[in-house]
């Protein structure tokens, strides 16, 4: 009924979180604190998958509501908002399946960023083997 509520939520918090991590890297940029040896995805474009993967899944998942008819243009929106005992349906629904393919979704996402994380690593060594057999 609501379930898409959960990870739309999240998705929203972490447009938000991506954009101010943007905004900090942005400024270390400018003091040139950094060192930049290999080309690194910023954590704020790693965070925007989060926030694409969520927004996505959720609008799919509401455009299903929709077709079904648990979600209306009209005030309450939630057809199960009408009746005080779909309500206790809906909040079951949202904490249980909602709660379960938001963290599902991020634990997806932890993948993603080990895995280009590991690769990083990988390109950062092959970099020194590089420099270090160009100065034999």
């Amino acid at each position: 009924m609501a379930c898409f509520l959960v990870p739309a939520a999240e998705g929203i918090v972490s447009t938000v979180v991506s954009k101010t991590v943007k905004n900090r890297e942005a400024d270390v940029q400018n003091r040139g604190d950094h060192e930049e040896i290999v080309k690194r995805i910023p954590f704020s474009e790693k965070i925007s998958w989060l926030s694409k993967m969520l927004l996505g899944g959720s609008a799919l998942l509401a455009f299903e509501h929709v077709w079904h008819g648990e979600v209306v243009p009209y005030f309450p929106f939630l057809t199960a908002m009408k009746d005080p005992s779909e309500m206790s349906q809906m909040l079951h629904e949202m904490g249980t399946v909602g709660v379960t393919m938001a963290v599902i979704i991020t634990c997806v996402w932890g993948g993603m960023v080990a895995v280009t994380n590991s690769m990083e690593k990988a390109a950062l060594s092959n970099l020194k083997t590089e420099k270090e057999e160009s100065r034999k």
